[in-house]
């Protein structure tokens, strides 16, 4: 395989999981050019997250086997989009300006808004998880709903990340600004194109109409997490896309346990 395509798949995992791969150098800058693949990132962590749920799910009750395979996307992601979850709860609750409300998601409290909306986000994730231990059938293969949905769910949360970075504007320099400035011009429309490409050619694929769907809620809910930052913060910081990253997987998981009641 080629050395380079191997340096960045590092990076990326690096970047975006828990996974003891060194750091490059470049981190920023190849994990930047490399957006398209955030989805794929995605892939493998619903995949490794809903083989355990499915696992856990022969002798545990389903509502523990939703709070445990949280618990453990979470920690693959090191819990990184989680501190960008509380402070975007504290900043868009305090009333002010954008620059009291950037640095109100700066300082080291912790508000009412950052446990509220964590709470929520969790509990209700952690119950629709509870709800994916039935059986579809995948091509013809009837294989339980929590691993195919684990991958496109988190895959869709990976994506709409990419979907911020092309969609919205950077607050100051940071760590978010290489990443907007990827995606924005030429390059960034055809990194959304390969990103999109690639999910919604996985979510047809594992869950057909309803991956649909799923995948076309985690592209609505991005940008409109887009616009609250813009209207809250005058642009997208780096706990804007990990808050973005933890709210898209609850509302894609609810979304797909919606669409298949009715599908």
């Amino acid at each position: 395989m080629n050395p380079l395509v191997v340096k960045q798949f590092k990076n990326l995992l690096s970047f975006l999981t828990v996974f003891p791969v060194k750091m490059d150098a470049n981190l920023f800058t190849d994990c930047a050019k490399n957006m398209w693949a955030f989805p794929l990132i995605g892939v493998l962590l619903g995949l490794l997250a809903g083989c355990f749920g499915w696992v856990t799910l022969q002798f545990l009750p389903s509502l523990i086997v939703g709070a445990l395979t949280l618990a453990l996307l979470l920690w693959l992601t090191g819990l990184h989009h989680t501190d960008g979850l509380i402070d975007f709860g504290d900043g868009i609750m305090v009333h002010g300006d954008a620059e009291k409300k950037i640095a109100v998601m700066h300082d080291q409290f912790t508000g009412a808004g950052a446990i509220g909306l964590a709470l929520m986000t969790y509990i209700v994730t952690a119950f629709a998880f509870a709800e994916l231990g039935q059986d579809v059938s995948v091509f013809g293969f009837y294989v339980p709903l929590i691993v195919p949905g684990l991958i496109v769910v988190e895959l869709c949360a990976k994506l709409s990340m990419v979907v911020g970075a092309w969609a919205g504007k950077s607050v100051h320099q940071g760590m978010n600004s290489s990443f907007i400035e990827a995606m924005h011009g030429v390059g960034g429309n055809w990194r959304l194109v390969v990103a999109l490409v690639i999910s919604f050619t996985v979510g047809l694929f594992l869950l057909g109409w309803i991956g649909f769907f799923v995948v076309v809620a985690a592209l609505v809910t991005g940008l409109v997490m887009v616009g609250v930052a813009h209207r809250n913060f005058n642009g997208v910081t780096g706990d804007v896309f990990g808050a973005t990253n933890e709210l898209v997987r609850m509302v894609c998981v609810v979304v797909l346990l919606g669409v298949g009641s009715w599908v």
